[in-house]
Order: C-alpha cells, then structure tokens, then sequence
C-alpha cells in the first residue's frame, strides 16, 4: 500500500527555524517546505543587501544547510568568514556563494535553488518574498526602530514595548508575497511557526500580504513553537499566553496548537540571562485561554549548551506524534 506522504510547512527565520529543519529533516514520509522571512539586516547579510542590492541571503543559508544531508561538513565552510580580503571581511562563504549564484542566474529563488541542489536538499526553500524591504517597529511611546538589526539589539537598559511592525519597501509601492509561498500554505497539512523571535523572525513573514489570508483559508492545522525565554526589547516579561495572543493577533484566527517547554534550564544558565533581562517563559495549562488549543508542554530543552535553546531531536519526537495521531 502506497503511504501517502505528510506536506509538512515552516515559517520563520534565524537560528530558530534551523533547529527545527535541522530535526524534521528526517522524518519518513513528509514534504518540507520552509518559508523565510526576508528582512535580516545584521552583519554579512546586511552588508550584501547594502552594498550590493540582493535579498539578505543569511537565514535562507541556515535553512540549506539545514536540510543538507552533509550540514556537518558544510556548516563549518560555508559559515567560515573571510579576514584577510579587505573587501571580504567579515562575510561568510555561504553568503558570498548564494549572492554569486543569485546574480548569476538572475533571480534570487534560483540562487537558492542551485545551492540546494549542489547540497542535495531534500525540501523546498522559499524566500517570502522577493521584495526588499526594512522592518520598522513601533513603540508604545510612539517612537519607531528602524532595521531589523536595530530592533533585534535593543540600546541601553531601558525601551518601550514593541506595539506594532511593518514592513517598508524599498523600491516598490508595495510588497508581494512570492506566489509559491501561498501555493505550499494552500496544500499544506501541517504548518508550524517558530520558534524564534516573534517581531524579527516571525511576525515579518506574517505582514507581506497575502500570508495572512493564506493561513486564514487554509485547511492546514498551525502549530505555534514557543520560545524558551523571554528577550529583552520584544517579549521582555511575556508569558506563553502573551506570545500566541500576539501571534493569533497577526493572523486574524487561533492556532490549533502550540509546542512548550516544560523544564527549565539550570540556575547558573538562568542567572547568565537575568543579566540580560531575559526569563524562562511560563505557560499555565490551567488557564481557560487554552481549552480550545491542543497543548504539547513536554521537555524540549537542549541540556548539552550554555545556550537556552530547543533540541532539534526533541521536536521532532513531538511533531512525528503530532502528523501522526491527528
């Protein structure tokens, strides 16, 4: 008998959502396809999208490797920064091979494309959109941060919550989402979000238009990865609670689920990140908000780093029951 096969769909950016590619990459019988937010504007990227006018190529270069059966042997290359070329210093060689390969064929999802193919990926990686564009956040005092560098590394001891975020163009009235995005959202069966920062990984993928109305319509359940902490000039004292209240907020509807983490880090680890202002993220099952959402509050906790972060084996053990048994 012929198995059909689970189309399985990520959204998010950064460290977080190569975590989770990273564990569900060999999950048996599933269709991956990741969707990427587009506004990295740090470092290497930030400096490619300035200088030379491409997309910001760093996390849709996390979520190749991620996905490559040879992410250990490529990871320490292809993020291996240059030093001694004046102009190449401080860019990664993935970065420098996906600018080059965008350039060369013409558009940025064939860059990503041909990569993914010379890593023999097995899964489909796309750019939300192909429109550049800045991330502003607005502030509860009115006052606006510009670049998603900026808002991500919050200056001084003392910043007003995040209100709002939006996306400004740069060379365009407005921004398009890239039409296979809503395509894989369309026949997904599962869509998980997260985990990552919720203003500067998340919440960005969500605001090109079309996204939202997409996830709306959807017959796909949604699955929510809740961070582990807090983080200071986003989610500085948010609960469980807070986060999906601001996620379901973004997409107009509830989530079917959400993924937690039920065991906190040690002290020492706990104290390293107080001094950043940074919490273990408590979520109370006992709270009515959560009667209409299933919950998976399980021991996600890679216990092997300094680092609080999900442990992609973990995940994977939770969504595999997931796809599996609803």
């Amino acid at each position: 008998m012929e198995t059909i096969e689970k189309k399985i769909v990520t959204i998010g950016g950064g460290s977080g959502q190569f975590i989770l590619l990273s564990g569900i990459r060999d999950l048996e019988d599933t269709q991956i396809t990741a969707i990427v937010s587009m506004v990295d504007s740090g470092g290497s990227t930030g400096r490619l999208r300035d200088e030379l006018g491409i997309l910001p190529p760093g996390d849709i270069l996390k979520c190749i490797l991620a996905l490559s059966p040879y992410q250990d042997a490529c990871r320490s290359i292809l993020l291996k920064r240059f030093q001694k070329d004046r102009r190449l210093a401080g860019h990664s060689a993935g970065n420098m091979l996906l600018t080059m390969l965008s350039r060369y064929t013409g558009n940025f999802p064939a860059g990503v494309a041909a990569l993914a193919e010379i890593l023999n990926v097995d899964g489909t990686i796309l750019p939300v959109t192909i429109d550049r564009a800045t991330l502003v956040a607005e502030l509860t005092d009115g006052n606006r941060i510009y670049g998603e560098e900026a808002i991500d590394l919050p200056r001084g001891t003392q910043r007003e919550r995040i209100k709002d975020v939006f996306l400004v163009p740069h060379h365009h009235d407005s921004i398009s989402v890239y039409p296979p995005v809503l395509d894989a959202i369309e026949k997904a069966d599962y869509i998980f979000i997260g985990p990552g920062d919720l203003f500067t990984s998340i919440i960005p993928n969500l605001i090109v238009p079309g996204v939202k109305k997409a996830l709306q319509k959807t017959s796909a359940k949604i699955y929510f990865t809740i961070n582990i902490m807090t983080k200071f000039g986003e989610t500085h004292k948010f609960s469980g609670k807070d986060f999906v209240i601001k996620l379901e907020e973004c997409l107009g509807r509830q989530v079917n689920g959400i993924i937690g983490n039920s065991a906190k880090p040690i002290q020492k680890i706990l104290d390293i990140y107080s001094e950043q202002k940074s919490d273990f993220v408590n979520i109370d099952t006992a709270d009515p908000f959560w009667d209409h959402r299933k919950i998976h509050l399980i021991d996600v906790l890679d216990t092997n780093a300094m680092i609080v972060r999900h442990d992609p084996r973990k995940l994977t053990h939770i969504i595999k029951g997931i796809i599996h048994k609803t």
